[in-house]
């Protein structure tokens, strides 16, 4: 039997570590707040490395006395509570005296302070978390810590960590976090000895447009609400401003940034009735309640919270940014789609009104006096520009004769034909197998050498192509079947290891984020694999200098900007063998044929021919029919002939 052992404050530690001080960042996030708590209004940050090699914090907060240093980095030691009744209502954002206790055990710890009306600084030295003597320094009035070698002592821990540039992204991004809480506060940044960020003490709209961008700031309504004791500030961008993803969405409680399950949805509530599903709102919202009514000790990083009237708290949440956007409907209801748009919502966006039953041949209302309404869209004009901006598709050259086109126009059905066609489908079902150029050339005669999906007719909309089968009409959605040919090219070709990548004569370049350069850089190589070749420019450049050959008619910045987001958020090994098809689904989306892309009859009957060769072709990437077919008895039936 195992006797039960009191483990030694240094492991404990070391466990502890584990918890608080997940990467860098975390290490970071401790070190800002403890500089806010000391009432700093001037921090300065240095990293190297990522942080892996150095981190150091400057601010000139109250300082630290020279006995209460070695206090400093124990356990549970704090001069923010003293009781229970201090910790329910915490009003500092760190209160558990265990941060700098953690980052000591696994790193070598310099603390520097001095208070303001102290002569001197001291410092303090801890290296594997044993403590050295405390020495006078050379110090500014304020505190500086320095972390240097993270997790130099439990090798197990640093193989985990990631590259460089990916873990100064995660560094950067807590300190946007930070600092975009706390404007009055001046901020700088370096990394490698480069100023990154420059912050001065500024107001609030100065520090989100500084931050987030002006882009952000034009497309965000200021908000400011206030209810029995609760008051929510910030700024709420339009529906226009939406996302694909949730990275522009900044939330905080008391100054303190966290993800909460109820915040979130009472903020996704508010936009239900004017966002796309798909979409993600974006806001920088901060929230302020007594400390009271909020538990801030139910997660070891602090990045969740408890509220004790969590149903009121959606409530007011709710009505304070649903009233903000009612204020804004009308002024711009046509939603601007930005450049992540998927293609299904750029369907149906760009899918032209109706004409006004009074309007004229011209397409103009009757009443040329009248304006335009507010909350309605000029109706779109038909297609102009299409007719010189038109670029040929990857499709394979048609492949039927003009004669056998034209024998399908002269009297291909008699009266009232009785008879069942041999390719009889129901509509949206899947073809009963692919069918290959040999095997359309070998039809049979009783067939008039016409294949399954017959030939196309024509395009409705930009979005449909019609085409006359043997018995009747058949509808495509040509996004949606593309989107099938392309994803089942790029499986086969993933299969055999290897995706053709097509060179481009002239690199795209695009604006990129923290985490797309980094991963860009770590991944850099293996991503062409998938038949994208990537190349970092500078901290905020990608170029794209090569895609997949069957999607380099697309737009290679949403293809790049769709790789890299699912290699980020769940790493190349898993996105090369679990998620897959889900990636290649997504770059097939990305370069098939758009919406409102006029083709010529031989593009289109060339898109019908690789659907009748392609596996599942029945069915787009997401599940929903590609084609649907109405037989000529169907279309008799809507016009009564025969009756």
């Amino acid at each position: 039997m195992k006797r039960i052992n009191k483990l030694p404050d240094h492991l404990i530690n070391q466990i502890a570590a584990g918890e608080v001080v997940e990467r860098p960042a975390s290490a970071l996030k401790e070190m800002l707040e403890n500089s806010l708590d000391a009432g700093a209004d001037r921090i300065s940050v240095d990293l190297a490395q990522g942080g892996i090699k150095l981190i150091r914090v400057s601010d000139n907060g109250g300082g630290i006395a020279a006995e209460d240093l070695p206090l400093a980095l124990d356990r549970h030691a704090t001069s923010k509570i003293a009781n229970l009744d201090d910790l329910e209502s915490v009003a500092t954002l760190g209160f558990r005296g265990e941060g700098l206790a953690s980052i000591a055990s696994v790193s070598r710890l310099t603390l520097i302070s001095r208070p303001h009306d102290a002569e001197h600084a001291h410092q303090i030295v801890a290296i594997d978390g044993t403590l050295h003597p405390v020495e006078p320094a050379a110090h500014a009035p304020g505190t500086s810590v320095e972390i240097v070698d993270l997790y130099f002592n439990t090798p197990a821990r640093r193989k985990f960590l990631k590259s460089d540039n990916t873990e100064y992204a995660h560094c950067e991004a807590t300190f946007e976090r930070i600092a975009l809480a706390h404007p009055h506060v001046e901020f700088i940044l370096r990394h490698n000895g480069k100023v990154v960020w420059r912050l001065p003490q500024q107001s609030l709209a100065e520090r989100v447009g500084a931050l987030l961008g002006k882009d952000f700031v034009e497309a965000s309504l200021p908000l400011d609400s206030h209810a029995a004791g609760l008051t929510l500030t910030g700024f709420v961008a339009s529906p226009t401003f939406s996302k694909a993803s949730r990275d522009a969405q900044y939330f905080y409680v008391n100054g303190r940034f966290v993800r909460d399950k109820i915040a979130q949805h009472a903020l996704r509530q508010a936009y239900r009735d004017v966002l796309h599903h798909d979409r993600h709102p974006a806001y920088a919202l901060f929230f302020t309640l007594n400390p009271a009514n909020v538990d801030v000790n139910v997660h070891p990083t602090k990045i969740e919270v408890r509220f004790r009237e969590s149903q009121g708290i959606h409530q007011f949440l709710f009505h304070s940014v649903h009233k903000a956007l009612a204020t804004s409907a009308g002024a711009n209801p046509a939603v601007a789609l930005d450049d992540e748009q998927s293609p299904d919502n750029a369907t149906a966006a760009n899918v032209g009104r109706q004409p006004d039953a009074t309007s004229t041949a011209t397409g103009h209302s009757s009443d040329t006096a009248s304006p335009v309404p507010a909350g309605d869209s000029p109706p779109r004009m038909p297609f102009q520009q299409q007719r010189y901006e038109q670029q040929s598709i990857p499709l394979h050259v048609a492949r039927e004769a003009i004669a056998v086109y034209d024998k399908q126009f002269s009297g291909l059905r008699d009266e009232e034909r009785a008879s069942p066609a041999p390719f009889v489908t129901t509509p949206g079902s899947p073809l009963p197998a692919p069918l290959s150029a040999a095997s359309l050339a070998a039809l049979p005669d009783a067939s008039d050498g016409i294949p399954p999906l017959g030939f196309a007719l024509a395009q409705l909309h930009g979005v449909y192509i019609l085409s006359q089968c043997e018995d009747g009409l058949i509808v495509v959605d040509m996004h949606a079947a593309h989107e099938r040919i392309v994803y089942e090219r790029l499986k086969n070709a993933l299969e055999a290891d290897v995706i053709p990548m097509q060179p481009l004569l002239l690199p795209v370049s695009f604006a990129a984020d923290r985490f797309e350069v980094a991963t860009a850089h770590e991944h850099g190589m293996e991503m062409q694999r998938l038949g994208i070749e990537l190349a970092p420019l500078s901290p905020t450049q990608i170029a794209v200098r090569g895609v997949p050959v069957w999607l380099q008619d697309g737009n290679p910045v949403e293809l790049a900007r769709a790789v890299l987001k699912d290699v980020r958020d769940y790493g190349l090994s898993q996105v090369l063998t679990e998620r897959r098809n889900e990636l290649l689904a997504s770059m097939a989306c990305h370069g098939a044929v758009r919406a409102n892309r006029q083709l010529t009859l031989t593009e289109m009957n060339a898109l019908l021919r690789d659907m009748e060769a392609t596996e599942r072709s029945g069915q787009c990437n997401h599940g929903r029919p590609t084609w649907t077919r109405l037989s000529m008895r169907e279309l008799d039936n809507l016009f009564m002939r025969g009756r």
